[in-house]
Formats: C-alpha cells, structure tokens, sequence
C-alpha cells in the first residue's frame, strides 16, 4: 500500500475545497490489505505533518471501533462484511504500543482508545503477547518508555473495571507481574516532585484505582501488598504541593498533576473505605478485610486528611475535589468509634471553621449572581458543579455528624443562633447559619426539643430576611421556608404571613433567583400545609403566570415540576387559565427546542421533557372539562407536529412525551385532526419508531376504542394499525413488544365482534402463529399470540377454523389446526391475571361446542374441562384477593409527635441493619423460615395469582361490567353439550376426578347466583 497515496488522501481531508474527494478516495482504499498497519507507520512517523497524523490516528480510530471484531452476515445476507484482515490486525498488534509510548499527547489518545477495543475483543485469547510487551517497556532503563506503556496498561485494567469477580482472570493473572512492578515503580519515584514523575505516579494511581474501584482482589492484594500501598497513598496525601504551583492562576489549579494524583490517592482511599473497609456496611467477603482496615489504616489516614482540612482552615489553597474527598472520608469515619474518637475533639472547629464557612455566600457566588444570575441559578441546582461539590460534601458531614454524634448538633445550633441574634453579623454568616439550620431541617423536626422552637425560629430571623435589602439573604430565607413546610404550625397567622412573604418574593421581586426559591417554597408550603392552599386559591393567576415567566426566563427544570404540582393541588381553578398556560408552556417549548445549543445541552432536553411533562399533566386535569380540552388539542397538535416532523437527531427522546400527549387528546373523543396525527405516525413509526410502539400502544389503543365506528369508517385506519403490528411482529422487535403488537390484534377482534371485519380475522392469525412458529423464548408472547387466534374463535367459531385448515408449516403439508389445539392446551397454566383467564375459559367453551370437532380436539378431550377447571380456580384468587387488596386510606398520624433518634454512643460504631437482619437469617435453622413446605403450590400463585398482567389495562368489551359473564358462558356451553351430544359430554366429563366434579358443582352454583343477580340488577 502506498503511504504518500493515504498521505495526500488525509492531507485533502483537512481541506474544505479537497475534503468530499478525499473522503472518496479514502473510502475507496479502507479494504485494501496493508492500509491499516499503513495508516499506523503514518501516525508514528515524525517526517510526516503533525495535522495529518492527527487525521491518520481519527481515521484509525474509526476503523478499529468498527471492522476489528469478527461479525457475521446479517438474516438473509450471504455476503460476510467487512473486517480488518487477520495479517494487518496481527501487525498493528505488534506495533501499537510503541506508537503509545512515541506519539505526542493529541495522538497518543487516539491510539489508546484503539488499544482500549483491541484488548476488548482479544485479549486474552489472540493477543497474551501484549502482556510480556507492556512488562519489557516496564522494566526498560528508558524512563521515556514508562508513561506510554503506564497507559497502554490502565486500557488493559479499564477494560476489566467493572466486569464481575469470576470474569476477572486474565487481568488478575497479569497483574501477578504488574502490581509489584508499578509498586516498585511509584515508590521510586516518590521523592521526584518534577512533572514528569508525578505524571507517572499519577497514571499508576489511576491503575490502582480501576483494579480496586468495582471489586477488590483480595487473592492479589494480601494485607502486607495493601500496607506498602496505603503508605504510598498517605505519603502522597502527606507531602506538600511545590510553592510554584501558587503563582497559577487558582481556577487552573486543579488541572496540575500534583493536585491531580492527591485527588487520585484520595479516590482509592475514600473507596476502599467507603466499600471494603467499613465493618457492618460490606458484602460477607470483605468482613475480615474491613475489620483489618479499621483497625489498621483508618486512624493513620484520617489523621493526615484532618490535616488536609486543617490547612484549609488555616486559608492555605485545597482544590475543591481534593477538600470533596477529604470531607467524604471524614463522613464515613462518623460511623467507627475508633475513626470519631479522633475525630471527636477537632469535631467543632470542623464545623465551625471548615463547614460553615463552605455553607456561607462568598464572593465567587457573589460574582456570578451579578454577572450571570441564570448561570448561578443553574450551578445552585447542579449537584454536580465542581464549585458545589466541597459544600454538597460540607452539608453531607453535617447532617451525618449532627444524626449520629450527640454532641454535633447542640453546639452547631447555639453557634448558629448566636449569628443569627447578633443584628451586627456579617449577612454572609447570616447566610451561612441559615443555610446549616435548613439543611438541618430533616432532623431537627424529628426532635421534640427544636421543633417546638422552629416557629419561632421563623418567625423571628426567617421572616425579616425575606425583605432584606440583599437578595442571596432573600432567596436562602425562602429555601430555609421549603425545608421546614411540613412543620406544623401552632399559630395560623405565622403561617399565613410565611406564605405571604413568599408570594410576594414570587411576584414582586426583581431578582430571578430569589423568584426560584421563592416558587419552590410556596409550592412546597401549599402541599404540605392545607391552610396555605386556601391562602394562595385568591392568587393563583398571577402566581402561575409568574411561574411560567420564571420558567420562560431561567429553563429551570425544577420549577416545570413545581408548575405540575400547583396544577394538581389547584385543579378547579387552573380551568380558568390552561388555555393561556399551556399556550405559554408550547412557546417556551418551541424556543429551547429552536435554540442554537439544544443539540449539545443536555439541560435543554431535561427542560423540554419538563414542559412537555407539563402540558400532559394540564390535559390530564381537565380531562372533564370537555370545552378546554377542544381548545387545548390545537396547541399540542403544534407541539406534537413540531417534534414528529423536526429534522434533529435526539427527536425521538421527546416521542414517549408527545405519544402521552396524544394520548389524553382521545380519551373521551377523537377529532378528525387526530386521525389525520394516525397517518403521520405511520410515517415516523416506518422510519425510526420500533422501539417506541409500546409507548404507541395506549394511543393506539384508544383509536380502536373509543370511537369504533371511525375505525372502521375508512379501512386505511385499520390497515394502518394492522401493518405496524405485523412489522413489531416480523422483525425482531423484542417480546415486550411482540406482546404488545399481539395484545392489539386481540383488541381489534373483540371491540369489532358482530361489526363486519371478518376479511381481517385469517389476516391477524396468520400474522401471529407465524411469530408463533418462530420460536418464541417467553411464555407471555406465546400465551398473547395464541390468545389472538382463541379471541377470532370467539369472534366467528367457523372463520377460525377454516383459517387454521388453510395454514400449514413450511415444508408440512398438515393443516396448523392440530398443532394450534394442542399448543393451547399445553400452555392453559400460563394464562395468568383476570382478562388472560377469561378469555381462555370463554375460547375452551366454544372450542368444545364446535359442530364440526377437529380430530386433535377428541385427543385432547380429558384434558379441557381440568383445565377450564385450574383457570376458574386462578380467577376466584384474583377475585377475591381483589376484596382483600382494597388500599388502606388510612393517613398516618401522629408522626410528627415522636421523637425519632438516630444517635450512637460515642464507643459504638453503627452497623447496617440489613447485614444484622442477613447475619440472623443465615443463622436460622433450616426448615424454620416461615415458609409453607408446599412450594409447588405457592408457585402457582405466586404474585402473578393476584396481579392482573400488565397488558390488562388494554380493556376489552370483554372486561367491561356488561362484559361476557364466564361463568354462565361456560356452563351455558356444557349444558347444551349434555342436551345435544351425549357421548361428547361422557368424554369431556368422565375422567374428572371426584374433587374435580365438587368444583365444577361449585361453578354451576356460581353461574346460578350471578345470573340471578344479573337478573335483579335489571329489574
């Protein structure tokens, strides 16, 4: 292959006027043997530009993701496609880790992530050579060979990262000569703070991390290789950062390898406590390794992270994830007696002078809320946020410390109280105390003692700052109001100017994040205080309409949710304004959905999925108010259109939405505009909506059900709805949705009983014991197909039959029909929940009255009516199980009136009750569990006894109250066969066991009664 062709090839690529026939040419080539070890001769070699090796190693990178494993013909194809030939892979094996450990930084990214899929798909079976190549780099005296062959090793153990215990092997068995290696390695290198030996220190940290971080592998790491370990890793937590790294500036800081590796020496340490070091919270392998790491490394650690903490305390720099991680440690160690008595004396300063400094507003916060008020309001609501994370971990410790160790929150209390009395404080450590004191809301609500306080509390320093001239001090007011809304207030006027306060923060205030919390506390206060609710019902126009324009302006999906929730606790009073708002919530949907940056801001999609969300709740509020529903369909029909026909990638994340939407437009009646949306979703479901037909299903289901004589007005409907079952059904679509395709079908036939589709019936048969005769894995999709031939027996006895002589198998001349009769009676266990058994009792009883009887139907003749029998015995669990199973309305009380204490003695350490309740129940004798010995039985009736199966909210005339009563179908049917057919009755009721004809009088007595109170009902 010749290099200066491919060269040329990617030079044009990066030329705008070159690029299309140079795309072409590569195209062309990308076959050739030897193009793809030629590609690598061309990413390695330095007499070639850097921007076309760079184009080299993408092209590469492409190639490997997609044509290094071996794949086979699609269904029906014959034609292999293509890989990347045996020899080439062979080739770029051999030589893609010296290209690892020479290429510069930009490339050197490319290669690993080809290496990453290489070892994906060949190591170990084809590629064990990789592990002596990587331990001669290892061993080499070129330290410039150690960093490349450091990341081609983390690609081996990344692979493996999260792969189960057993699965591990092949790593394991390398890391047999690695883990001593790189041990060695670091522990040389320790005393080099250049830049270039910290890089590597941090790379085989970010090693160690990979291989503990999922499982830990005790057989690999003894307690004396974890010891040489945890010394390095407190070494490392333990040194200082050099004095130049002071002069970057601070927002840079964290991205320099020093702070790096201590961030990566933490994360093993916070991880190998938090999962396998902390007796009474791991899994049964870890308890001896956990009892060993308490009891030899907790303390040590903790001593040197309290030092951590310490320097931040003392205004020494710490990288926001570093202080993270220092504070997660500390917030397990809470849980050990031997961790918190070391911790116990420094605990105050902790709170005090670390906490509740990273709790106050500073002067970051200060400077985005004046330059960007919407990008403050999204960092306050991202959990996530780098600048966040030490004061989300703060407010862990905190709440954590305050639960467990008495002594925490008596003195944070009065340290907060006293800031807040003191009219001189700082408004920033106003701020500060407030916030500790609502994150601590949780807590001090279950303790007698505060609660009868917070009133007061409230009342007292709450109330004024929701007027103070600083907004920070307006918005935390409001966000201390939402933590404590389910107090129970003893004086109704504190209530009642709480939520007014809060109103009027909503509606009148200029500054948007104070109108955020302002919004998420008077919903939170008007659900959970019925007073308040009767409060804001004057308001609730200008108070939604405000909503909305804070929506509107900030996209803020938190406030979508509480718009949804002021909707379902102001029903009657929205009616007046849905109109408009959903008006508004369609515009504001339309804007972000138009935006520049919706394809690459994820917040943008959880914003649009908020509205969309929104606008369905409206609907479903104002299901009963026909006139506003009308109005409202022209305006989701916008929304609706806007996504179907949208020519953007990542539509289809809005279809289950727009799907809902569409849904609750049909559910009393079906305009001639939503059967035109049937067409388009024909069009869209053609092109990309297989794996959305469940989610198509309730609409769907509502076409065929609702307004019936439209369905079949225009045969195009049916034909529609048909087709997209067939093709859930003929390709592979998963069984989910082969159940719910099948469960369609069933419908169609039952709600059209008696209207004329008896050209459809042979249609839908054939369409689903085709299926059938595929193999089907789960009993479901086979009950759900053969329930569609069972419900066109029902539908026209004759029809089905006739259908079934004129099916064959392939390459069987036999007619479907014995094959059909004995499936079904094979798989009458299976048919499960309400809808399931009757339909099969109802089928059995017109298959046993068949005029003309099959010849397989006299083979089966023992078996039908104990089976009719078992489905009548599944129906009268359900039924009655459904008396018992009535929802408990009963409204817990009282809680609020208990102490409720968390708290552990300071020698004590907490143990997690789950393994205390696993500890007793390994220890119970066998044979006293509490279990019944007849498992067979429980098996039966398992949850599916009683449950209906979630296909039964797809109703048929059939479950209506006016429905085919089963009981008096079928004695019907017998009765008439013991009038008619004498001899065919003996061979249906002869081999009936004496218990068996007991419950068969029961279910002649059944019949009796509802006839007679069917009867009664009438007059």
């Amino acid at each position: 292959m010749d290099p200066n062709r491919i060269i040329q090839a990617l030079k044009g690529t990066i030329d705008p006027n070159l690029r299309i026939a140079a795309e072409n040419e590569l195209n062309q080539s990308y076959k050739i043997i030897n193009f793809a070890p030629t590609l690598l001769q061309i990413i390695v070699s330095e007499q070639v530009e850097f921007p076309v090796r760079q184009a080299a190693a993408i092209y590469l990178k492409n190639m490997v993701s997609q044509y290094w494993q071996d794949r086979e013909p699609s269904l029906g194809e014959v034609i292999f496609p293509f890989n990347i030939h045996e020899n080439d892979r062979q080739q770029i094996r051999d030589h893609i880790v010296e290209g690892i450990i020479r290429c510069p930084e930009s490339i050197r990214a490319q290669l690993t992530m080809c290496l990453r899929a290489i070892i994906k798909h060949d190591f170990p079976g084809r590629w064990t050579t990789i592990v002596d190549k990587m331990d001669v780099y290892l061993q080499s005296q070129n330290s410039g060979s150690w960093y490349g062959s450091l990341l081609a090793l983390y690609q081996l153990v990344k692979t493996y990262e999260y792969r189960n215990a057993d699965e591990r092997e092949p790593l394991l068995a390398a890391m047999q000569i690695f883990l001593p290696r790189i041990q060695q390695l670091i522990s040389q290198l320790m005393a080099d703070a250049t830049i270039f030996s910290v890089l590597i220190q941090k790379q085989i940290l970010k090693i160690f991390h990979a291989l503990v971080q999922y499982s830990l592998p005790l057989q690999l790491i003894n307690n004396t290789v974890m010891t040489q370990w945890m010394e390095i890793l407190r070494a490392i937590m333990d040194r200082d950062i050099p004095a130049e790294t002071l002069e970057v500036d601070e927002d840079d800081r964290p991205e320099l390898a020093w702070w790096k590796c201590k961030k990566w020496a933490l994360r093993i340490i916070t991880r190998l406590f938090e999962r396998y070091g902390s007796p009474g919270n791991v899994t049964k392998e870890y308890y001896e390794f956990a009892d060993f790491f308490l009891k030899t490394y907790s303390v040590g650690i903790q001593q040197v992270l309290l030092k951590v903490v310490d320097q931040y305390r003392q205004k020494q720099y710490v990288t926001p994830r570093v202080l993270q991680q220092c504070l997660n440690y500390l917030n397990q160690g809470l849980s050990h007696s031997l961790t918190w008595k070391q911790m116990k004396p420094h605990a105050q300063t902790i709170c005090q002078e670390v906490i509740f400094p990273l709790m106050c507003y500073k002067d970051e916060d200060e400077k985005l809320w004046q330059e960007d008020p919407y990008e403050y309001i999204r960092m306050k609501f991202n959990l996530y946020d780098d600048h966040a994370l030490p004061a989300t971990a703060a407010q862990s410790l905190l709440c954590k410390a305050a639960r467990k160790r008495k002594e925490v929150l008596p003195q944070m209390m009065e340290f907060c109280h006293q800031i807040l009395m003191d009219p001189s404080a700082d408004p920033r450590k106003k701020d500060g105390a407030l916030h500790c004191i609502g994150a601590l809301a949780e807590l001090l609500l279950k303790k007698r003692m505060y609660r009868e306080q917070m009133e007061l509390m409230l009342q007292n320093y709450v109330f004024p700052l929701l007027n103070s001239p600083m907004g920070y001090l307006r918005a935390r007011s409001c966000w201390v109001l939402h933590n404590f809304s389910p107090l129970r207030f003893h004086d109704e006027l504190v209530l009642r100017n709480a939520v007014e306060l809060v109103k009027q923060d909503l509606v009148e205030d200029k500054e948007m994040p104070v109108k955020v919390e302002a919004a998420i506390a008077l919903q939170t206060l008007v659900s959970n205080q019925e007073q308040a609710k009767l409060y804001i019902r004057p308001y609730i126009r200008p108070v939604m309409q405000e909503l909305l324009h804070v929506v509107k302006e900030t996209e803020n999906d938190d406030l979508t949710n509480v718009i949804q929730k002021m909707i379902c606790e102001y029903n009657q009073e929205v009616a007046a304004i849905a109109v408009d708002m959903t008006q508004n919530l369609a515009e504001i949907f339309t804007r972000v959905l138009q935006s520049e940056e919706y394809e690459e801001n994820e917040d943008k999609t959880v914003m649009a999925l908020g509205i969309l969300s929104t606008i369905d709740t409206i609907l479903t509020v104002m299901e009963d108010h026909k006139e506003i529903t009308q109005q409202l369909e022209g305006i989701c029909l916008q929304v609706i259109g806007l996504v179907l026909q949208k020519p953007i990638i990542g539509m289809a994340e809005f279809y289950e939405e727009i799907l809902s939407l569409a849904f609750g437009l049909t559910c009393q009646t079906i305009s001639p505009q939503m059967w035109q949306l049937l067409g388009v979703l024909y069009e869209v479901f053609q092109h990309d909506c297989f794996d959305y037909f469940t989610d198509m299903m309730p609409l769907l289901h509502n076409y065929i059900t609702v307004d019936t004589d439209m369905l079949l007005s225009n045969p195009k409907h049916l034909e529609v709805i048909y087709s997209m079952c067939k093709k859930v059904l003929t390709i592979d679509a998963g069984e989910d949705a082969e159940c719910h395709a099948a469960k369609l079908l069933e419908v169609i036939i039952l709600q059209c009983r008696g209207r004329g589709i008896d050209q459809c019936i042979p249609l839908f048969v054939e369409a689903v014991l085709e299926r059938l005769m595929r193999g089907v894995k789960s009993s479901e999709l086979r009950t759900m197909c053969l329930q569609v031939a069972i419900a066109a027996l029902y539908y026209n006895p004759a029809l089905l039959i006739h259908t079934l002589d004129n099916m064959h198998f392939p390459h069987n001349p036999q007619p479907i029909t014995a094959h059909f009769i004995n499936q079904w009676m094979n798989d009458t266990e299976f048919f499960l929940g309400l809808h399931d058994r009757k339909m099969c009792i109802i089928g059995l009883s017109v298959l046993m009255e068949l005029p003309s009887r099959p010849a397989a139907l006299e083979g089966v003749a023992a078996q039908i009516i104990p089976s009719i029998l078992l489905l009548f015995l599944g129906l009268k669990h359900l039924y009655a199980s459904r008396l018992i199973n009535k929802p408990n309305l009963l409204a817990r009380a009282g809680a609020q009136d208990e102490d409720q204490n968390e708290e552990i003695p300071s020698d004590e350490d907490e143990v997690n009750e789950n393994r205390n309740a696993m500890q007793q129940q390994s220890s119970m004798p066998t044979g006293q569990g509490g279990e019944d010995d007849d498992e067979d039985e429980d098996d039966y009736w398992d949850d599916d006894g009683f449950e209906g199966t979630p296909l039964e909210e797809y109703s048929t005339p059939l479950d209506y109250d006016n429905g085919e009563d089963e009981y008096q179908f079928f004695t019907a049917a017998l009765l008439r066969i013991q009038n008619i057919d004498t001899a065919w009755y003996q061979c249906l009721t002869t081999p009936l066991s004496d218990d068996q004809k007991k419950q068969l009088q029961e279910i002649y007595s059944i019949s009796q009664q509802r006839r007679s109170t069917t009867a009664k009902g009438q007059w």
